[in-house]
């Protein structure tokens, strides 16, 4: 193409392009052949499954802290059983497995997970022995435990009745064990406060900033914002959303809304108390600091006493002072009068 008004010639080129079929088709059936992911390596879930039982004990520790993350973490581990049994009795039927499947059952056996869920139910065993665990969970187990009492209770009564002895023998045990259970629960008179936050530090951080821009917001209710306290309010509503972030960015692995709500609201609490004993301090430091001349060392007003010698004033100078004055101011007085008078009797 040539432009004569620009005196401009443009050549445009076109690749040459081969597809090659027998390679997208060999793509394909590759594809076809490895089949789906059937765990994201990279999730929890399947860090759990293909993880070495080291590296799992040291997640748990750390990923799951709680007694009922670690609950929650049991459950997974039975969902991941039977995904793993599902794959074994494919490959007892004689079935071929996919790719991604014998992939996933090799780095993925039953005695492993067995391993796991042992390690894991003696963490949660070691927490109730311990007395680890919030009010919350607390209340949960006592109300799991009150359910299996009831149930045992009437399935004891039915084996009384039609004379069941062994089953009898058995059911009474599981009541004792269930009580026993009830007693250490109930043992537990101070459950510990919930997990901090992943992300506390910053979030106090934040919320230290925050404090006073509240205090100027409920300062200027009512009234026009010069510029500056604009934009004052402008950075307490981006500190909100950075804190709300950091909440929600805080939540662990298996953690159901209401354990982590209540982690929520157990950070909220403590910055509200830190906020309310921080104004306290402040304002018992401003008040000692204006009263400290007329306070003593165990905060009682002292009353100072002016004594007064006799012979003197109120502001400490005698009172023959004054006297002393005036009568040196008569006798100059006195002197000039006689030097007048004999310098009369000089010119007589």
């Amino acid at each position: 193409q040539h432009d004569t008004g620009k005196n401009l010639k443009t050549v445009v080129v076109f690749p040459l392009i081969k597809a090659s079929l027998k390679g997208a088709m060999d793509d394909l059936t590759l594809k076809e052949k490895k089949g789906p992911s059937i765990l994201d390596e990279k999730s929890p879930k399947g860090l759990l499954a293909m993880s070495s039982m080291n590296t799992f004990e040291r997640m748990i520790s750390v990923k799951c802290p709680s007694w009922s993350q670690k609950k929650a973490c049991l459950n997974v581990m039975e969902e991941i059983k039977e995904i793993v049994q599902s794959l074994d009795d494919k490959v007892l039927k004689g079935s071929p497995l996919t790719e991604s499947e014998q992939e996933f059952y090799d780095a993925c056996d039953l005695t492993s997970l067995e391993k796991k869920e042992t390690f894991i139910k003696n963490a949660m065993h070691k927490h109730v022995e311990e007395g680890q665990i919030t009010s919350l969970e607390k209340k949960r187990l006592l109300d799991q435990v009150k359910e299996k009492v009831d149930s045992l209770q009437e399935e004891i009564k039915d084996a009384t009745e039609n004379n069941k002895p062994k089953k009898l023998l058995k059911l009474q045990a599981q009541l004792e064990k269930m009580k026993e259970r009830q007693t250490t629960l109930n043992n537990i008179h101070q459950p510990c406060p919930p997990f901090p936050l992943k992300h506390q530090p910053e979030i106090e951080k934040l919320r230290k900033e925050l404090h006073p821009l509240i205090k100027l917001e409920q300062e200027t209710k009512g009234r026009l914002l010069s510029i500056k306290e604009t934009a004052a309010m402008t950075r307490k509503q981006e500190i909100e959303e950075e804190i709300l972030q950091l909440e929600n960015d805080s939540r662990g692995w298996f953690e159901d809304d209401q354990d982590f709500q209540h982690r929520v609201e157990a950070s909220r609490l403590q910055a509200k108390y830190k906020a309310a004993a921080s104004t306290k301090i402040k304002k018992v430091s401003k008040a000692g600091g204006s009263t400290s001349s007329n306070t003593s060392g165990g905060g009682k007003k002292t009353t100072i006493t002016n004594w007064v010698v006799p012979g003197a004033n109120r502001n400490g100078s005698k009172a023959g002072g004054a006297k002393k004055s005036s009568s040196s101011k008569t006798t100059r007085t006195n002197a000039f009068a006689a030097m007048m008078m004999d310098s009369d009797s000089d010119s007589d």
